[in-house]
């Protein structure tokens, strides 16, 4: 069991050797399915369906492992080819992994950690909640195909809430398709862990998480299973590490 740090691996077989409630706060931000296109997501919450209808095509997957499928062509999409190919290899990464997670992820995310913030949560079948988040993108105007805001469903008994920011890294270092800010996380973990919580990134993806929960003062684990993403998160990590913080201090004085 690895208490603390950042992993290249799947989450899922690492997860199962934490005890129940080992984790404070789940922070996860997991694919919605689809590649990016225009497909719908039959799997709600655990894959029910193994074969739907995408549009006049149909799609199957393996549900067991989240990997393994094949995705049928929206007939009615003329321009779906050259959608395709745009961003060569680049596009072709991001259909391998946009795999909605299975009922066997969430249930073992809320096994292992007491709260959770799930980003999509309005793709999955979640319990009701009447604190959700809204990320909403300042730069986004109504007539852009990029959505607008973002959901996020959570665990707690308290008010919804909206944060306001834009969705470019001002550092112009943005290299995940669906990374999220450091100022996000920074205000999701500022509002929703408390001193000393220990959090859990499953699929940490930019690694934008973890750097903020360095930066609050948090003990943190997380999980990305790409190695060439895992390889860039963690360098941004090894970078925040190398400038000392005031929680660097503090540790230093206990």
């Amino acid at each position: 069991m690895v208490e603390s740090g950042f992993i290249n691996g799947d989450c899922m077989e690492y997860l199962k050797e934490y005890p129940d409630n080992y984790f404070d706060l789940c922070i996860a931000d997991p694919p919605y399915g689809g590649g990016g296109d225009s497909f719908s997501n039959g799997s709600r919450f655990g894959g029910r369906f193994d074969r739907y209808k995408t549009g006049g095509g149909t799609a199957s997957r393996n549900t067991t492992s989240g990997r393994h499928y094949t995705i049928g062509l929206r007939k009615r999409d003329k321009n779906y080819e050259n959608r395709r190919n745009m961003g060569g290899e680049i596009r072709k990464k991001i259909i391998a992994w946009d795999v909605a997670p299975g009922k066997s992820f969430f249930d073992e995310i809320f096994r292992v950690s007491r709260n959770q913030i799930i980003w999509g949560g309005n793709y999955f079948e979640l319990p009701p909640t009447r604190c959700f988040l809204i990320w909403r993108k300042l730069t986004i105007s109504e007539k852009f195909s990029m959505a607008m805001a973002e959901y996020a469903w959570t665990s707690f008994n308290l008010s919804a809430k909206v944060y306001e920011h834009t969705p470019q890294d001002p550092t112009g270092r943005r290299f995940h398709p669906t990374e999220k800010p450091l100022d996000l996380y920074m205000w999701v973990i500022s509002n929703y862990a408390k001193p000393g919580d220990k959090i859990l990134d499953p699929m940490a993806g930019s690694g934008n998480c973890l750097r903020a929960c360095r930066l609050t003062g948090h003990d943190y684990v997380g999980f990305e299973i790409d190695p060439e993403y895992y390889e860039k998160a963690n360098a941004r990590l090894e970078e925040e590490k190398a400038q000392m913080n005031i929680f660097d201090y503090l540790k230093e004085d206990t």
